[in-house]
């Protein structure tokens, strides 16, 4: 790869793991060419620290922040990177070899955007390693517009905790959603697939990255998924629902804690009611919800004041 790569990665009080983070990438045999970190008036030290580790920090508030957004300004702060990679704050590069790895992925000159494994967190509860395992798998794979016919909305999964994107696909595009309430990754992979790019999944690159939702984080994140949903039609146009994929995920999520974690199977069900009612109650009735309800019932409630 020759190729000139630029990191961007989104950054609110990092908080312990931060450091941890950035030895992770100071260790990586490819190192970006570009950092930079798009700071949301952190609190800890995390700019400082990003400073340090040679970063380039943009500090905006933390009401200015969007999915979609603010990936889309970052780009537009290092036009010089055609390989442009976004991490999240918690996701920990798993090997020196991961970004390298990944970034082999653009030696197809069809492939438009590539993503690698997300590995749980070594604390992670077996309901978050669970999610993990079923969608992150050990087999890579690059997709095209015609596997929607096989894996349905799955054809344009994509995850900014750890993708890199072409340039020049990612701006024939259309580049990022501006206004996003989540799934900015998502959206950009439809619209690569439409317009003929592969998208590339390595399982051979790994990042930690987990979570452990409670139950009110669990119903807000849905309802997140069914207001975006709800507001790109599109996708459902062309790839299909979430209902066939989701009912996957339960039978796989049942079985494994069935083996694992055989406690934990009440609390799963509980959870799959919460998301189900999120995923509901933002795809079809969001818009005749009041302001202060939408921002209740949403893990983003920051961006009701921009939508």
């Amino acid at each position: 790869m020759t190729e000139r790569l630029g990191l961007i990665v989104p950054t609110l009080d990092a908080g312990s793991l931060w450091p941890q983070w950035l030895e992770a990438l100071a260790a990586q045999t490819r190192r970006p060419d570009f950092l930079l970190a798009i700071d949301s008036s952190s609190g800890d030290g995390t700019a400082e620290l990003a400073r340090a580790a040679g970063f380039e920090v943009r500090v905006i508030p933390r009401s200015e922040f969007n999915h979609g957004g603010t990936r889309q300004w970052g780009l537009g702060l290092m036009p010089e990177a055609e390989i442009v990679l976004f991490l999240t704050q918690d996701a920990l590069l798993a090997e020196p070899q991961a970004i390298e790895r990944l970034v082999e992925a653009f030696a197809d000159p069809q492939v438009g955007a590539a993503y690698g494994r997300q590995l749980p967190h070594r604390d992670a509860g077996p309901i978050g390693r669970h999610a993990r395992l079923f969608n992150y798998p050990a087999q890579s794979r690059v997709r095209r517009l015609e596997d929607r016919h096989e894996l349905g909305i799955k054809t344009a999964f994509l995850s900014n905790s750890f993708a890199a994107y072409r340039r020049s696909a990612l701006m024939e595009a259309g580049g990022f959603p501006r206004n996003t309430i989540m799934n900015e990754d998502t959206f950009v992979a439809g619209r690569m697939l439409l317009a003929g790019w592969k998208i590339a999944y390595r399982a051979d690159a790994a990042v930690h990255h987990s979570h452990d939702y409670g139950f009110a984080a669990e119903f807000r994140r849905y309802f997140d998924i069914g207001v975006f949903h709800a507001r790109n039609t599109w996708m459902m146009e062309w790839f299909g629902g979430a209902d066939g994929e989701g009912l996957r995920f339960v039978r796989s999520e049942l079985r494994y804690l069935g083996r694992h974690a055989p406690w934990l199977l009440p609390s799963a069900l509980l959870r799959t009611g919460l998301k189900w009612l999120g995923f509901k109650l933002g795809r079809t009735l969001h818009e005749g919800l009041p302001l202060w309800l939408k921002k209740r019932c949403s893990l983003h409630a920051a961006y009701w004041s921009r939508a």
